[in-house]
């Protein structure tokens, strides 16, 4: 009998050491293997904070002065801080679905337009004699602007994600003109050019250094690239004021531009410049050709817009290939600098 409790005794020991190994292993392996994996390491949760988009908003302190802005469709004039003028103005002339750095390239030109129309000492044109406004809202006149209720209604459930590119790019642009020879440019832009953008002198009549013709090679592939417009011969002896013969060729000698715009062209038995025509007839742009088919005219037109500065879709491929808003810049308009606004900030409050 003590024979046989010494045996049990001897067994029990190593049992229940047995027992509560195996539990050890059963209750605790398992938490080792899940809880590197049920809490984030440290490095992915650094890498989930740097991809994620931050919201970016414009501050009112942001701006050193206010715009007062003429709405011409509502014929009342709107305050507001120079910061978010900008933003209305880049969300109204350039597509938000085109590259970061190209929206910073036109927030910056959006920002040296203001400033360069406010140091003026004439009245804006496109506001009432009796209107006190600093610009127009009025492409024909100014550059194009809409506030932020207004784009909340064009662009419906994309307001969010829009607004919030368009102020990322002001907002990296923030307080920065672009100048020559210490001041500010007239930063003339447009969409599409015919593959160079033009001389200021072969469009208008002053001959502006830091507007000089570049080849914009990148925007062949912008849909507003070629173009046809097709018009009967009553519809053009109406809008150049001239007679047309439907039985012969109508079209004389076409006289170019260095970059292959219409400088003068002969219609009938009169000569236009090329920026005529295509003011008269609604052209795209002034690089067209023109042949007669009957009693129709057919306009084959390469660009949009007139070709001088900086080119939208030019500014949008430069940055697909990886160039920054100071290249963009400096390329479209020649031998210019980025500068700090606060040195004319002064001027512009006087």
């Amino acid at each position: 009998m003590n024979k046989w409790k010494q045996q049990q005794k001897s067994w029990t020991k190593p049992s229940i050491i047995f027992f509560v190994s195996l539990f050890t292993v059963i209750l605790i392996v398992p938490s080792l293997i899940v809880v590197p994996y049920g809490q984030p390491k440290p490095f992915a949760k650094q890498s989930q904070t740097i991809t994620s988009e931050q919201p970016v908003s414009i501050q009112k302190n942001d701006s050193p002065f206010d715009i007062t802005v003429y709405r011409s469709k509502q014929d009342t004039v709107e305050t507001v801080p120079l910061e978010e003028y900008v933003v209305g103005v880049v969300a109204s002339e350039m597509p938000t679905t085109f590259e970061l750095e190209a929206l910073k390239a036109q927030s910056l030109a959006a920002r040296t337009y203001i400033v360069n129309l406010m140091l003026s000492d004439s009245k804006p044109l496109g506001i009432p004699a009796d209107v006190d406004g600093d610009v127009s809202d009025n492409h024909t006149f100014h550059q194009v602007y809409k506030n932020k209720d207004e784009l909340a209604k064009q662009w419906g459930k994309n307001y969010k994600s829009n607004i919030n590119k368009i102020q990322k790019a002001v907002n990296a642009t923030k307080g920065q003109i672009i100048t020559y020879d210490g001041n500010p440019i007239d930063p003339s832009f447009f969409s599409t050019s015919n593959g160079y953008t033009e001389n200021s002198e072969d469009v208008w009549t002053n001959n502006i250094p830091y507007l000089r013709s570049v080849a914009s090679p990148w925007d062949e592939k912008s849909p507003k690239f070629k173009d046809q417009k097709v018009l009967t011969i009553e519809d053009v002896e109406k809008a150049l004021g001239i007679q047309l013969n439907p039985n012969s060729d109508n079209i004389g000698e076409v006289k170019l531009t260095e970059t292959k715009r219409v400088d003068t062209i002969k219609i009938g038995d009169k000569e236009f410049s090329g920026m005529e025509v295509r003011k008269a007839l609604g052209l795209p742009s002034n690089d067209f050709e023109i042949q007669q088919k009957e009693e129709n005219l057919i306009f084959t037109i390469r660009g949009y817009g007139h070709g001088v500065g900086m080119s939208q879709y030019g500014a949008n491929g430069m940055a697909k290939e990886g160039k920054n808003y100071k290249d963009i810049v400096k390329y479209y308009y020649q031998g210019v600098d980025i500068t700090n606004i606060e040195p004319y900030t002064e001027l512009v409050m006087k």
